[in-house]
C-alpha cells in the first residue's frame, strides 16, 4: 500500500471560473498560476499528497471547448498515466459534461480516476465553492481501497456529489448544485464522511494497457423538435454539406410528429448514408421507440434509439464513433451499446 506521500495527483487546469482571482492592479479576474495553487488554497498542504499541476496556455473558456481540446487533455493524461495515481481536471462548467463524456470514450482500459470539477464562483472570492470542490476532488482522485483506486473512471465532482461523467448534465447556471445525473445514481456522496457506492462504480478488470483514441468527426448536428417545426428547417439541416450524423431531440419517450414530409426527409437522409440518433428532450427517462405510433414510424425508417443517454454524451459519442470507424454498420452497432457506462 502506498503512503500518502507516495500518492501523486496531477491537477490539469484547462480554464474556467474556478481558476480565476482578482488582479489587485486592475480589479479584473485573471487566471491564477497553478504552480502556486497552495497559496490560494492553503488547505492543500495538509493533504500530504504529492501534488503537481499543469495549465493550458492559453487557458480555454469552456464555450471554446472542441475536439482538439479533448485530444490535448487526453494526451496530457496519456503522458502522465504511469507517473500519477489520479488526475483532477479543472474545467469551465458550461461544457464540462461534454468533455467528461468525450474522455470516457477516448480512454480505453482506464484504471485510474479522472475527476472533473469546477466552480460557480472564482476561487479567489470569499464565498467560492471552488475550494471545497477542488479539495474533495483531489481526495477522491487519491482514494485507494484494497490496493486499487476507489473510482477508476471519468467522473464529475460538484457540490458534494460524484457522478459518472457521461451521465451528467448541467442543470443550473446559478446554484452551487449545478449538475445532475438524472438516469444514474451518484458514485459517491460527501457529508461528514465520503461515502462510495462501489456497486455503481466501473472497474474494467482488464490487464490491458491504456489505449487513447484521438479521432473525432464533428460533421454532426442536433435538431431539437418543437411544435410547429417546418420543413424548411428540416431540409436546411439534413442537406448540410458533409453531414454524417443527426441527433434528434424528441418529445417524451422518443416521440416526433407524424407529418409525412418529416418521415420522408428522415428516410432520405438515412438512405444517403446518414445516421440518425433519437434522444429525449426530457432531463430524465428514456427513449422507447415503438411504444407510441409517433415513434414507431421513425424506427421503421432506420432511426436508432439513444435509450437514456444525455444530450452531451450523445453528441460526443457520435463524433467519437464517426472518427473511429469508417463503416456505417460499426458506428450504428456501437451506438446501441454502452461503451463507458453512458446508457443502461
Amino acid at each position: 500500500m502506498k503512503t500518502k506521500k507516495e500518492i501523486s495527483i496531477l491537477i490539469i487546469y484547462t480554464g474556467g471560473t474556478i481558476g480565476m482571482v482578482h488582479d489587485p492592479a486592475t480589479g479584473s479576474l485573471v487566471p491564477i498560476d497553478f504552480r502556486h495553487i497552495s497559496d490560494h488554497v492553503p488547505e492543500l498542504r495538509k493533504f500530504g499528497y504529492d501534488l503537481h499541476s499543469i495549465s493550458f496556455d492559453p487557458v480555454k473558456d469552456s464555450s471554446n471547448i472542441d475536439p482538439a481540446v479533448w485530444i490535448k487533455l487526453a494526451e496530457i493524461i496519456e503522458d502522465g498515466y504511469n507517473d500519477f495515481d489520479g488526475f483532477v481536471v479543472l474545467h469551465g462548467t458550461d461544457t464540462m459534461a461534454y468533455s467528461a463524456s468525450a474522455l470516457s470514450y477516448m480512454l480505453d482500459n482506464l484504471k485510474k480516476p479522472i475527476i472533473f470539477t469546477g466552480s460557480q464562483l472564482p476561487i479567489g472570492l470569499l464565498r467560492t465553492d471552488g475550494k471545497e470542490n477542488l479539495i474533495t476532488a483531489i481526495e477522491i482522485a487519491a482514494a485507494i481501497e484494497n490496493g486499487i483506486p476507489s473510482v477508476p473512471e471519468v467522473s464529475i465532482f460538484f457540490d458534494n456529489k460524484l457522478t459518472r461523467g457521461n451521465r451528467t448534465t448541467k442543470m443550473s447556471a446559478e446554484h452551487f448544485d449545478a449538475f445532475n445525473s438524472p438516469n444514474y445514481p451518484p458514485l459517491a456522496e460527501v457529508g461528514l464522511h465520503l461515502k462510495y457506492f462501489s456497486n455503481l462504480i466501473m472497474h474494467t478488470g482488464k490487464e490491458e494497457k491504456l489505449i487513447v483514441h484521438k479521432a473525432f468527426d464533428n460533421n454532426v448536428a442536433i435538431l431539437k423538435l418543437f411544435p410547429g417545426i417546418n420543413r424548411k428547417l428540416m431540409q436546411a439541416i439534413i442537406n448540410i454539406d458533409g453531414l454524417r450524423g443527426l441527433i434528434i431531440e424528441t418529445f417524451g419517450s422518443g416521440n416526433a410528429p407524424t407529418y409525412q414530409w418529416f418521415l420522408d426527409d428522415l428516410k432520405q437522409f438515412i438512405d444517403k448514408g446518414g445516421i440518425v440518433l433519437n434522444v429525449t428532450q426530457c432531463h430524465g427517462g428514456s427513449v422507447e421507440m415503438g411504444l407510441y405510433e409517433t415513434s414507431r414510424q421513425m424506427l421503421s425508417a432506420g432511426v436508432i434509439s439513444g435509450t437514456d443517454i444525455t444530450s452531451e454524451a450523445s453528441v460526443t459519442k457520435l463524433m467519437f464513433l464517426l472518427g473511429r470507424y469508417s463503416s456505417r454498420e460499426d458506428v450504428e452497432n456501437s451506438l446501441k451499446k454502452s461503451l463507458a457506462g453512458e446508457i443502461s
